[in-house]
């Protein structure tokens, strides 16, 4: 008995560290904007990188329980999905997740955490974040200074990322081919026709105690009033962690890979 449990102990360890060298092909990076303010993030280069080749490029936005200073909690959520072995062959891409600081957002959004789910009042008349300022400002880097496809940039976000997807497409309409929020919201009064040359895929949890799934129904039903190519899928019975469901999505690459630009304008 002692034995196999010594042996499962082995096992886990070295998964675990086996875990968290493959986190390390994320290299930390830091953007520092106009004012002097440091936004963490961490890079994924695609796999057997060769600068004569154009690569798609993906920013994902974490959710509130992740933002920090570290740059490592952002990557607990969503990053182990572009490493595996799969993916890297055949979704060879940029992934860029940067981290929003304890005191911050993605989204313009007040937010009251003492009612269950959360009092989310989104404004979009308010200038965004410049955490997510900043994150557009690094996706504009790297499409400069690295071998981008630009006609194939997509945004992913989970929860206070999933809101910020929403309103990074509202404020920036002419960047993303596709994205997907998740378990996330916007204010759908601001939302309009420049978002339509954008593919969304939304996803929430219909019992999520934190972020209503309300929100993410709202706006879907904006998005298909403006004509938008949306999917939507809710999850029964599935609280607020429907990321995890999100991502063992069979073709949650392949659909957003399939997306593609003609025009896009920084």
């Amino acid at each position: 008995m002692k034995k196999i449990l010594l042996s499962f102990l082995i096992i886990c360890y070295i998964t675990g560290t086996i875990s968290a060298q493959d986190l390390n092909e994320y290299q930390k990076k830091e953007y520092v904007n106009p004012e002097g303010k440091i936004l963490p993030y961490r890079i994924l280069y695609p796999a057997n990188y060769d600068k004569t080749k154009k690569y798609p490029l993906i920013l994902f936005l974490h959710g509130a329980g992740e933002r920090g200073n570290d740059n490592e909690k952002q990557l607990t959520h969503g990053a182990k999905l572009f490493l595996k072995d799969e993916n890297r062959n055949n979704y060879p891409c940029f992934v860029i997740i940067p981290q929003c600081p304890e005191d911050s957002y993605w989204s313009s959004v007040k937010v009251d955490r003492t009612k269950t789910p959360l009092d989310l009042q989104f404004d979009y008349s308010r200038q965004p974040t410049w955490p997510l300022v900043s994150a557009i400002d690094i996706v504009k880097n790297i499409c400069n200074t690295e071998s981008v496809d630009k006609t194939h940039l997509y945004i992913i976000g989970l929860s206070m990322g999933g809101m910020g997807t929403f309103e990074a497409l509202y404020r920036y309409p002419s960047i993303f081919a596709a994205a997907v929020p998740i378990c996330g919201g916007g204010d759908v009064e601001k939302y309009n026709k420049s978002v339509n040359k954008t593919s969304f895929r939304v996803f929430h949890g219909s019992i999520d105690q934190v972020v209503d799934v309300n929100l993410s129904r709202k706006m879907v039903e904006k998005l298909k009033e403006l004509k938008v190519d949306v999917q939507y899928k809710e999850y029964p019975n599935v609280n607020h962690n429907s990321w995890d469901n999100v991502f063992q999505e069979p073709d949650l690459l392949s659909w957003l890979f399939s997306h593609k630009r003609k025009k896009v304008r920084f």
